[in-house]
This record gives structure tokens, sequence and C-alpha cells, in this order.
């Protein structure tokens, strides 16, 4: 469901939403004063669960020169917003050593860190406010971080930094301190199944199975839209996971001794998360909760699996999962981590 009262273009967040509508909203009612932005905003949470569209809104609204409701869509702020070309907006992003983008494993780099320190000096060309958007800055190095920082001590009258980070234990505390902390929940899997169908006319069979997929990141979903092999791709990396539970423990050491070298960190995190919500699946089977499944199209083969193995394995080999998953957000391992994940799997007879 759309967020009211002006509606902004964005599904979900509901209170994130409307406590930034109350800082970029003009004042019409003659009542209170516009309350001022704070000069930094940290937004949290999981990937692609619209950390980025909420701080590129919030943008917009903030360089929005229209005088009943921001951001208007129409007016020259907008529309140089929209095209990423205002004056006033900058967006830095991790790189990776060639410089080229890459959020994944890049790193938000010392001479980046320079460049706001220079920019953050200069006055606004066209708005009242420059506004920084600052994305996955757990990415960043040392050097970065401690540029940063002293920006944000003291930063301009007419500078807002916006901050997107997976979690605020990957960033100084200091830095954390000086931001306006925003964390963004993943929304509900019906929101996610609406705004699909509403927002990118999907048909309703698809937009069950990736709204319930999703775990509630509507990036993630809009992603298995625009890139049309990615449901396949999940399709081929389950049928391996149902191989590796019939396979012996020779072929799965060889399983993760490929993977060791094959596998960066985000697709090794993307497979642990593909077998997470499998074996909850198989979970929730057996417990009779298929309504919960996330995996709604190979309810056969869950109900297969589930017949054969005990809720004690299940149990067992999902908290594994969990365990692993928790060890890789702070060092990785890729080959002991694939070497414990396929050994400790329980197997399927026939």
């Amino acid at each position: 469901m759309m967020v009211t009262p002006q509606d902004w273009p964005i599904y979900g967040h509901t209170t994130t939403i409307h406590f930034l509508q109350q800082i970029t909203q003009p004042n019409n009612s003659g009542g209170h004063k516009q309350r001022e932005p704070q000069h930094a905003y940290l937004l949290l949470g999981p990937r692609q669960v619209g950390k980025s569209t909420v701080a590129r809104l919030f943008a917009r609204a903030l360089l929005c020169t229209d005088e009943h409701q921001r951001p208007c869509g129409r007016c020259r702020g907008c529309q140089l917003t929209l095209r990423g070309n205002h004056p006033d907006f900058r967006l830095i992003q991790p790189l990776d050593k060639n410089g080229e983008i890459d959020r994944v494993n890049g790193t938000l780099r010392t001479e980046q860190a320079t460049e706001i320190v220079h920019d953050v000096a200069l006055r606004p060309m066209e708005s009242r406010y420059k506004v920084f958007l600052i994305q996955d800055a757990h990415l960043a190095n040392d050097s970065f971080a401690n540029k940063l920082l002293k920006t944000l001590e003291e930063p301009p009258a007419y500078a807002v930094f916006c901050l997107s980070a997976l979690a605020r234990s990957n960033l100084l505390p200091t830095i954390v301190s000086r931001c306006q902390v925003l964390e963004l929940r993943a929304l509900a899997p019906q929101t996610v199944i609406q705004a699909l169908q509403a927002g990118w006319q999907v048909d309703a069979e698809k937009a069950e199975l990736i709204g319930r997929l999703s775990q509630g990141r509507l990036g993630w979903a809009v992603d298995q839209l625009t890139y049309s092999d990615q449901l396949q791709h999940r399709l081929d990396q389950l049928q391996s996971l149902w191989q590796l539970m019939r396979a012996d423990p020779v072929d799965r050491l060889n399983f993760a001794e490929k993977g060791a070298t094959t596998f960066n960190s985000q697709q090794l995190f993307d497979l642990v998360n593909l077998w997470i919500t499998w074996w909850r699946d198989l979970l929730l089977t057996h417990t009779r909760c298929e309504d919960a499944c996330c995996n709604i199209d190979q309810m056969g083969e869950l109900k297969r699996q589930a017949g054969t193995l005990s809720l004690a394995q299940i149990r067992n080999y999902l908290h594994t999962l969990q365990r692993i998953e928790k060890y890789l957000q702070h060092t990785i391992n890729v080959r002991l981590a694939l070497e414990v994940l396929v050994l400790q799997m329980p197997s399927l007879s026939g």
C-alpha cells in the first residue's frame, strides 16, 4: 500500500516515511514552523530492503522547490534529481581497485572522502541544502571513515548526509552517534506481492512466488523481474542442494573445494540464504505449516523431503546454517564454511 498523507512513490516503511515527510513538507497550515533536517541520517537494513530508495526520495524532497508538496516531481529541482545531475546532490558508492562501482566487494576509499571534504565546503548552487548520499558505509576503509567523522563533527548548516549500511555494528560508533538512525525492516510478504502487482503488473501467481521468496526485500523482488534468469538460477541451485543431500562425503567435499575457488563473498551469502529458506520451509512443512512456506512452487519436493527427514535433523541443520551465516558476517573462510555445511547436511535416501 502506498504511503499517505502525501504519497511518496514507495511501498511500505510507513513510520520512516512519515518521519521524513514531517521534515520536508512545506508548512501550509500557518501552524508550527517547519522542522529543520539534521545533518546526518543513517539508514540501516538488509540489502535491497529500500534504504537507497528512501534516501533518494528524501534528497528529492529536500531539493524540491514546490510550495505545497515535496517532492512534487515537476519543479526544476525534482527533474534534475531524477535525471541524476542536480548540482547539489552527491552520490558516493564503493569502488573496486579499477575505480568501477562495486557495491558488493568494493570499498569507499580515501580519495572519495577527500572529495567530500572539499565539496562540503562549497555552498549549494541552486538549493537550500547540499545532500550527500553515501551508499554502503559499512564498506568504508579506515581513512574514509575517519575523514567522514571529522566532517560530521562540524558540518556546515546546509549539508545533509544520508548514509546506508547493513548494521550499526559495521560502523564506527562515533559515526553512528552523530546520525539520526532510521532502521528499515523487511516488508510484509503481502506488501511486496501487492507492490509487484500494482507497480510492475506482475500476474498473481508469479507475484505470490517472488513476494514470498523476497523475505520482505522489494528491491530483490524487482531484480527477479529485471534479470529474467534469476528464478531459473534459483531452481538450478535448489537442484544442486538436493543432489548434495543425496551425495556421499567425497562428492560433498568436492563441491566445497570447487565452491571455495569460484564463489565470492556475496555469492556465498546468497547460497547460504537460499539454503536457509529451503530448510526453514522443510521445518514448516514437517510441522504442517505449509501456508507460511516461501518455495511454494516446490511443495511436492518439500513434502517428499520432510517425510524422509526427522524434525530433529531439520532443526539441527537449520541452526547450523544460521550459525555459519552469522560467522560469515565477521570473517569469511569460504572453504571451511562450505565444508562444515556439506558435511553436517542430513542425507536423503533414494
